[in-house]
């Protein structure tokens, strides 16, 4: 009678325990979206492992950027919005800033046209501060990398502008230190 006794106590305690974690599993899959920005877009991968999120990295077609005379103006209407994925993080502007200074277009962006000058040797963010509505960036330039001409410099700015200013939050840029980007 006691082995019963015993046996029918585990049973009822495997039993709680099982129903304990999966409550627990079940929990922690309705809160799974808590927290996340409005209208941010994420795509969970098929395996469970990360979660991604969707953004949009700026680079530069010259032929979208041409006046009347066929002269390329240098401006922003040579942006052109390219699509990537990073893992859903806390530190979405500074993972994208950073994914846009690797260069990185494919074989397909190149044959549309779409060009970067990214990656510059040695230039790296430094730092991120987002602060009523004014989004910092810190770089570090040894070489003067971002320099070079005035259409050059600005189409640099704009990538980076334009990245940053798809997060929420962002109504300006500004870039320190204040040599950067100088014809």
């Amino acid at each position: 009678m006691k082995k019963i006794f015993w046996w029918a106590i585990g049973v009822v305690i495997v039993t709680g325990v099982i129903i304990a974690v999966g409550f627990l599993v079940w929990q922690s899959g309705q809160n799974k979206d808590a927290g996340l920005v409005d209208g941010e877009r994420e795509v969970r991968q098929a395996d469970g492992e990360a979660e991604l999120r969707k953004i949009k990295l700026y680079f530069y077609n010259p032929e979208n950027d041409k006046d009347e005379a066929g002269d390329v103006k240098c401006g922003r209407d040579g942006l052109v919005a390219v699509e990537r994925e990073i893992p859903v993080s806390k530190t979405p502007i500074q993972e994208a800033i950073n994914l846009l200074l690797e260069g990185g277009l494919n074989q397909v962006e190149r044959e549309a046209g779409i060009t970067t000058e990214f990656p510059l040797a040695g230039v790296e963010l430094k730092g991120v501060n987002l602060q009523d509505g004014v989004l910092t960036l810190e770089f570090a330039d040894p070489g003067n990398k971002t320099s070079g001409g005035a259409c050059r410099a600005g189409i640099l700015w704009f990538q980076i502008e334009a990245t940053a200013k798809q997060f929420e939050g962002v109504a300006e840029v500004r870039f320190t230190p204040e040599t950067l980007f100088q014809p």
